[in-house]
């Protein structure tokens, strides 16, 4: 019969070389790592994630649901003001209203369930009204700052959760391309902001998503202070890793950075979001 430490060894060993696996197929095969690394079952499932586009027809359980939402409550909240709130969709006709704002996407009219997430002052306005004291504090951009930043960190642990659980998701930021449409839709008070969208679902397994490179480390992890020197030689391998990947996916290649210069290069390129200023100030936050 096998021990326990030489079952524990060898499950150890298991993890460590697929993490060793998943970190070549994060960064591109070239890249050399060791084959021993200190992994646990979290870092692999980190490291396993893709954005999944295509879903079965098949409902997410409501134990799921809040399960994952357990998970999302569980980020770290600047003072702990929790200014976040989430709206699950799955109604037909209103997630194909939200999704004409986001341009029509396939994983939107295929998600069973869309996760719309806020960024929530509504609630500590209200709670500071009720106690008749001030809350002009809410009106500058720190703390739309801090709600959208505490909506993100909710919403990433709940994706983390769901992948966990064998679902698959896909962040819809076009949900910004008309924000206003969407707080109408969705019966937003004042100071209520649709940051992203999410869909949920259980992933078509017809469809392969690979692994997408990143970024190497160099260009992201500084030590003491910001250091740009290798960073075009670094972008041009990216590329390179990039577009293996593309190929593998059947995707258009394109270079990476040429992408960025598209997204960046004008206002046209932003959809509609170059208004967001205006938008996010009719939408009852002062942004002082």
């Amino acid at each position: 019969m096998m021990s326990k430490a030489t079952k524990d060894t060898d499950e150890s060993t298991a993890t460590g070389s697929r993490v060793t696996e998943l970190l070549r197929a994060r960064y591109g095969a070239s890249n050399a790592f060791p084959d021993a690394l200190a992994a646990t079952d979290v870092i692999e499932a980190l490291l396993s994630h893709r954005s999944v586009r295509f879903y079965l027809p098949q409902p997410v359980p409501s134990t799921t649901l809040e399960l994952a939402i357990a998970a999302a409550q569980s980020a770290s909240s600047s003072s702990n003001l929790q200014a976040w709130s989430v709206v699950a969709v799955e109604d037909t006709a209103r997630k194909a209203r939200i999704n004409a704002v986001a341009g029509n996407q396939n994983q939107v009219e295929q998600a069973p369930l869309l996760l719309v997430w806020l960024a929530d002052l509504s609630r500590a306005r209200r709670i500071a009204t009720a106690r008749s004291e001030p809350s002009s504090g809410l009106d500058y951009l720190e703390s739309f700052l801090l709600a959208v930043i505490d909506a993100t960190l909710a919403a990433q642990n709940a994706v983390t959760a769901f992948e966990s659980l064998g679902l698959g998701t896909c962040y819809i930021g076009a949900i910004r391309n008309d924000p206003a449409t969407v707080a109408k839709e969705l019966n937003l008070p004042d100071e209520v902001f649709p940051v992203f969208g999410l869909t949920v679902g259980y992933p078509d397994p017809a469809i392969k998503t690979d692994i997408k490179p990143r970024l190497l480390q160099s260009n992201v992890l500084h030590s003491e202070h910001y250091e740009r020197d290798a960073e075009t030689g670094d972008l041009q391998r990216y590329n390179a890793v990039l577009h293996t990947f593309q190929k593998i996916q059947l995707m258009p290649s394109i270079d990476w950075t040429e992408q960025v210069s598209r997204r960046i290069g004008t206002k046209d390129a932003l959809k509609n979001r170059h208004e967001l200023l205006s938008v996010v100030r009719k939408l009852g936050f002062g942004l002082k």
